[in-house]
């Protein structure tokens, strides 16, 4: 079966998320499906510094091991100072380490109240993240439909609007007497959000045990624990009348609250717990103290289990009091937590968990999930990068960071005096043991290699050490001579001035005839490849399917599985013309050379892009609507296109990447952010591992 992720998402503040999870999370363990949990934002209540709730209940119940989840407070700093992809990138983290292991992942989202204004934006920017299957979880109230829809509808438009395809379906949870929950089911089957889950409120579930209270309000005192950790409290009553009206009802399972003064009712209540009758425990309201009759009266029901607790508040405000208590399961609750799982994942709809192992799901990597997969691939490369415009202030806070994360290992070149006074001067504090190469000193070693790799060229001693001061040509022969990994420049240099060097000196990498280029673009709900947009004018056939190839390396190097468009103004066999047939044969030629790509063409872009489009004009391509490798049939087009979505859009374009060079050298747009020099710092050190 493909791989999913399922965000749990709630509707409103009380919707009993975590049950919902909890009885998913065990229906798909009876399946024999290997299922995780995810919650990556912590969210106990005030004060609370234990293990975070639903973790702990999840490890305690199903021995499933989850990832301890980010603070509140790290959510808060990132959010406040605007580095919500930095969050993101933590919660790629999280969630990465529960995917490895598991064909399904269930991700808690966070619930919404008055203290975490944020809620809704962290979990939209989860949901876009992990490119996750959403299923939204609510609570409906007693007649009313109507509420219910609209709170869903808010929900479903807030998280991108009905017809998003990652949204599956819905949980009603603790649907009461008076909802008509198997109608509703079949108003949101017709609207395409069939109820996966229809939980119906059972009493047993919100019934805490009597140390619960205790728990929860330190100020009642503990005058017989006895029973307290089994004994559950289904009811509360205020028993302030005569004995003879208190024993005509009956008491299962009830917290007595009674004043204190009253020994007739206190000594009654004693005498029926002695009796069999279930009674939870007893609370005395108004207590000043205990004293030598109370504990007589009490004492024969106290040694049979009856807990007995004290409140110094008046009875009516302490049978407030716990009215008022919180029912969410305690970490330690393990009975009801069992007791919630079992009965929820019975009422999960068989025909919906038979049909996951079925169902093949898209995946789309998340410009955050990208970013992590650099990061993360680039420090376990652990290679030497060597930047030419060293004393460049993007370029050595760019340096910076990366040695701070354990990205690379930058070289920089240049004047030693200008390069530390140039990080001075922008607040850049570097390591003393970073390697600066001054470009004004000749190597003789690199101007020998020089000479022999340009010899056939004519080039002279004079001009091999005239050239070889430019940082760029300099910073290309240590690349070339393997004392360096990769190279990137282009901050205040033309691309002309990045790539030549690199033409000139280091040729292409064996199998490949020419030199091509891919951008990664960081869309908000997923990472779109565009290759050639910066190298390749007028590609042949040929030329424009080494490209494609090229670019399925690259992709499927970063973790994305490629499925490639061959983009033209025609789609399928709706159009010819030159330009046409050359795409058409550059996509024979791909799926000659590799059988197993996923590749189709010639295609239009909104057909390779939006599934309604690709499944009118191209129903039997495994491409359409699913593309996220675009292949331009020339320089004009694909440039055009990434800048034009670059800007329109404003995402985030990272390259170009070269590809097809011997070693990997990367340019930089003249524009680029420090953000930018970084993940392109760790692009060259990932192509640096082959």
């Amino acid at each position: 079966m493909s791989q999913h992720t399922f965000l749990l998402l709630p509707t409103g503040h009380d919707t009993g998320l975590t049950s919902c999870a909890l009885g998913l999370l065990r229906a798909f363990d009876r399946q024999g499906i290997k299922v995780g949990f995810c919650k990556p934002i912590a969210q106990q209540k005030s004060g609370n510094r234990g293990p975070e709730r639903s973790i702990a209940l999840v490890e305690s119940c199903s021995g499933v091991n989850a990832p301890a989840p980010i603070e509140r407070e790290r959510v808060e700093e990132l959010l406040a100072s605007g580095d919500d992809q930095r969050l993101m990138e933590e919660v790629v983290s999280l969630y990465q380490s529960v995917q490895e292991n598991n064909d399904i992942v269930i991700v808690e989202g966070m619930v919404p109240c008055e203290d975490l204004i944020y809620s809704n934006r962290v979990n939209k920017a989860i949901a876009e993240t992990l490119d996750a299957e959403i299923i939204f979880v609510c609570r409906p109230r007693a007649d009313k439909e109507k509420s219910f829809l609209e709170t869903l509808d808010i929900a479903i438009q807030h998280y991108g609007g009905m017809g998003d395809s990652r949204f599956i379906g819905t949980f009603i949870n603790r649907s009461p007497e008076g909802f008509d929950s198997w109608k509703m089911s079949n108003l949101l089957e017709e609207r395409g959000m069939p109820v996966l889950g229809i939980f119906p409120e059972q009493p047993e579930f919100g019934q805490v045990r009597v140390s619960d209270l205790v728990t929860q309000y330190p100020e009642i005192e503990i005058l017989n624990k006895g029973e307290a950790e089994e004994r559950r409290i289904a009811s509360v009553r205020i028993v302030a009348r005569s004995v003879s009206s208190f024993l005509e009802k009956a008491h299962d399972n009830a917290l007595l609250v009674i004043p204190a003064d009253r020994y007739d009712t206190i000594m009654a209540s004693c005498l029926m717990a002695l009796n069999g009758d279930r009674i939870s425990g007893i609370l005395l309201s108004c207590y000043t103290g205990l004293n030598k009759n109370l504990k007589i009266i009490t004492q024969a029901a106290c040694d049979h289990g009856l807990p007995v607790l004290a409140s110094r508040a008046e009875s009516y405000e302490t049978t407030t009091l716990v009215h008022e208590l919180d029912t969410e399961i305690p970490i330690d609750d393990i009975e009801r937590a069992e007791l919630v799982m079992e009965s929820m994942a019975s009422c999960i709809n068989k025909n919906w968990l038979h049909k996951i192992t079925e169902r093949q799901h898209c995946p789309r990597m998340s410009p955050a999930a990208f970013r992590y997969q650099l990061i993360k691939l680039a420090r376990k490369a652990s290679k030497r990068i060597v930047l030419p415009e060293g004393d460049e202030p993007r370029t050595l806070k760019a340096a910076a960071i990366c040695i701070e994360r354990g990205i690379a290992i930058p070289v920089l070149i240049g004047s030693k005096d200008d390069i530390l006074s140039s990080a001075r001067k922008n607040g850049v504090v570097l390591p003393d043991t970073i390697e600066i190469i001054d470009n004004s000193v000749i190597n003789p070693d690199l101007v020998d290699a020089m000479l022999e790799l340009r010899k056939h060229k004519g080039l002279t001693k004079e001009n091999a050490e005239d050239q070889i001061t430019d940082p760029i040509v300099l910073g290309t022969m240590l690349l070339q001579q393997g004392l360096v990994d990769g190279l990137v420049s282009g901050a205040i240099h033309t691309t002309a001035h990045t790539i030549k060097p690199a033409l000139q000196l280091l040729k292409t990498a064996p199998g490949n005839s020419i030199v091509s280029s891919v951008f990664f673009m960081c869309l908000p709900d997923q990472v779109l490849v565009y290759g050639d947009c910066a190298v390749n004018p007028d590609p042949t056939a040929e030329q424009l399917a080494e490209i494609a190839m090229q670019s399925a390396i690259s992709t499927k190097s970063f973790g994305i599985d490629p499925r490639i468009a061959m983009i033209s103004y025609s789609t399928g066999s709706s159009g010819s013309g030159t330009d046409v047939e050359k795409v058409r044969a550059a996509t024979e030629i791909v799926k000659e050379l590799d059988p197993e790509l996923c590749v189709d063409g010639p295609i239009q872009y909104d057909a390779a892009t939006i599934e309604s489009v690709g499944s009118q004009k191209m129903p039997d391509s495994p491409v359409a609507g699913k593309a996220n490798v675009f292949i331009f049939p020339d320089l004009n087009t694909g440039n055009t296109t990434y800048k034009a979505v670059q800007r329109s859009a404003k995402v985030i374009s990272i390259g170009p990447m070269l590809q097809g060079m011997a070693r990997p050298v990367n340019d930089l747009s003249r524009g680029a952010l420090v953000e930018d020099i970084v993940y392109t710092i760790a692009l060259t050190a990932i192509q640096a591992i082959e």
